[in-house]
């Protein structure tokens, strides 16, 4: 009977805890998402960091350095991803002729077939319409509160890298002297395994893009640059990144042209884009850097999703990876490191 409490009590303290936890931090997603980013690419850029210093590149000048690369980095993605959305913009107007009748074809259809009602759904869009105001009101808060993300995230970066000494350190007075190397390993570890793991995707995600662009240019797809980089933008996330992109390949590039060929080329495309990520580039460019069970991996970025929603997606992965390596080197928590680790042998 005792037994019996103790499990209760114990399962009962870990679903409240586990609420209160994820609960949490939902609520300090604006303080805490900036931060873990920054920490994520301050651990990407530590070795090019030592490298500088290792030339005489003064630390604050290096800091500063690795910190404007990611600056101009993403500027310049963005910057690319604003020209190919212009272009497709322009050439909108002959995508709606050839899309417009397919769409009404379609509306008929599921109005016949399906109990849908057209009066309702007319009813709806009316409504959403009245509420555009809204919308882009909504817009305009979420692209001024992602600019000043953007930037605190800049800073943090800076200031982790500057400072990463004091930091390391400070983790270390925190545990006895005999603990002190097991922590020092830790620490080695975590960013070891953010490294290996974001510069594989990064190279990855060249990789396919490329892949993807000559598979779709090659089939006749319309803005398959953009279609192309969106898609290995989304690779990013394990699993669910790379449906979404084709989804997305299949509404910008046939629903776009109304090609048959389009399609056909799209799915061949993808196919063979994926077969050649699994097999070929994700284990000899990504390999096994953050050990991850597969399951774990998908469950982890359901929660990251549901969590800080796409930034959550995107971090989940390095973080639980870090913590997975936490796992693993106390005694009490190996079991739970045996769970997330990717064992092979299944024993």
């Amino acid at each position: 009977m005792n037994q019996g409490k103790k499990i209760l009590f114990t399962a009962s303290a870990f679903i409240v805890g586990g609420y209160f936890l994820f609960a949490g931090l939902f609520k300090a997603k604006p303080f805490l998402a900036a931060l873990v980013t920054a920490v994520i690419l301050a651990m990407l850029m530590l070795p090019v960091a030592k490298k500088l210093e290792g030339w005489g590149v003064n630390r604050v000048l290096s800091s500063l350095l690795n910190t404007l690369f990611l600056f101009l980095v993403s500027v310049g993605f963005l910057a690319l991803i604003s020209v190919q959305v212009q272009q497709f913009v322009i050439d909108w107007d002959k995508a709606e002729e050839k899309i417009m009748p397919q769409i009404e074809k379609l509306e008929k259809y599921i109005y016949d077939k399906t109990p849908i009602n057209k009066e309702h759904v007319k009813k709806q869009q009316k409504e959403s319409a009245s509420g555009m105001g809204k919308q882009v009101a909504n817009f305009a808060g979420g692209l001024y509160t992602f600019t000043g993300d953007y930037l605190l995230t800049l800073i943090y970066i800076f200031f982790l890298l500057n400072y990463r000494a004091k930091f390391r350190k400070f983790f270390l007075k925190l545990f006895p002297e005999d603990k002190k190397e097991t922590v020092d390993k830790v620490l080695y570890d975590s960013a070891k395994i953010t490294q290996g793991y974001l510069w594989g995707k990064f190279l990855l995600m060249i990789f396919i893009a490329i892949l993807y662009a000559i598979g779709m240019g090659i089939s006749g797809v319309e803005n398959f640059i953009i279609i192309s980089l969106l898609a290995s933008l989304l690779s990013i996330v394990p699993y669910i990144g790379n449906i979404i992109g084709f989804f997305i390949a299949i509404g910008l590039g046939y629903v776009a042209s109304g090609d048959n060929g389009a399609l056909l080329g799209i799915v061949i495309t993808f196919a063979a884009v994926q077969f050649i990520e699994t097999y070929f580039f994700e284990p000899y460019v990504v390999g096994d850097n953050v050990n991850l069970d597969p399951l774990m991996t998908i469950l982890i970025v359901v929660v990251g999703s549901l969590t800080w929603g796409v930034v959550g997606m995107i971090l989940s992965v390095p973080v639980l990876g870090i913590i997975n390596v936490v796992f693993g080197h106390v005694p009490v928590l190996k079991p739970y490191s045996y769970l997330l680790s990717n064992n092979k042998d299944g024993r």
